[in-house]
């Protein structure tokens, strides 16, 4: 893994750098590269290890853009975070080719939200590339997603997706050890079946690979909080990172890093008797 990350003894953090026009809470904040790369060393400041870069809204109803549209987003993005800081990029992509740029543009693993589903070519370029890959539990697109939630059992049903994909990206020949799940909270997922995914994370373990949680700002939290805005979902949001880490989360997904940090130390601490004065690796 880049940067030497060692699972189970601490959670890292991945900071969200949308530079996207219409993501649900930040869109058009930081789709230039000057204000891109500004909020990437505000991200870096706060504690974030990793920061994923992604140009195609998958916010519910999303559209989908050009592969040139989302190539001349997070290229030259990619390329000046590689640049000026030093952290691991992460690309959020669902096109292999997209990956292929952004890897050879500086970025350091994928994240596919569609567990490497919606384009065939993805795995064979990870496992060419040999760079580490986050696989998503999701069900149709994110245009089409909320109406795809009739699960029997929504635990079981994501674990077996997961199982599936790893299983692929092994054949594929991608090491174990490049592999990272994450359940996909808010993708064709009810309210009431986030909480379940939540409660129930501990069962996610035994597929033996590192779990991503990402629950930042998620409607289930304005749901549960009656808030509307997803910027005043902090303290939800903090909420549900916490109960993750006791779960066994190895990396959050967030938006406000700094806050998480403190939550993450003080988790970690609680759960993994970790000191509380953790510094995020350089």
């Amino acid at each position: 893994m880049a940067l030497n990350f060692v699972w189970g003894k601490r959670t890292y953090l991945m900071g969200i750098l949308n530079v996207t026009p219409d993501s649900f809470s930040d869109g058009g904040e930081f789709n230039s590269l000057e204000t891109a790369l500004q909020q990437a060393k505000q991200l870096v400041g706060g504690g974030a290890d990793i920061i994923d870069v992604g140009g195609q809204s998958t916010r519910p109803g999303a559209e989908q853009i050009s592969q040139e549209e989302e190539l001349n987003r997070v290229i030259p993005v990619i390329e000046a975070l590689g640049q000026e800081l030093s952290v691991t990029i992460s690309v959020d992509t669902t096109r292999a080719k997209v990956a292929a740029a952004a890897l050879r543009a500086g970025a350091n693993w994928v994240n596919d939200i569609s567990g490497a589903t919606f384009d065939g070519a993805m795995l064979s370029v990870v496992s060419e590339l040999g760079v580490p890959i986050v696989l998503m539990h999701i069900r149709g697109t994110p245009q089409t997603m909320q109406q795809q939630t009739d699960y029997e059992d929504v635990v079981t049903e994501v674990y077996q997706f997961l199982e599936s994909r790893i299983n692929a990206a092994i054949s594929a020949g991608i090491k174990r050890s490049h592999l990272i799940i994450d359940p996909g909270i808010g993708f064709a997922k009810t309210h009431s079946q986030n909480l379940e995914l939540l409660r129930r994370l501990g069962e996610f373990s035994a597929l033996g690979v590192p779990l991503l949680v990402g629950p930042s700002r998620k409607s289930f939290l304005g749901h549960i909080l009656n808030q509307n805005d997803p910027k005043l979902r902090v303290w939800g949001t903090a909420a549900a990172c916490c109960g993750a880490i006791a779960a066994g989360a190895d990396i959050l997904r967030v938006h406000d890093v700094s806050q998480m940090y403190d939550v993450m130390r003080v988790a970690d601490a609680i759960w993994r008797n970790s000191p509380f004065s953790i510094v995020s690796n350089p």
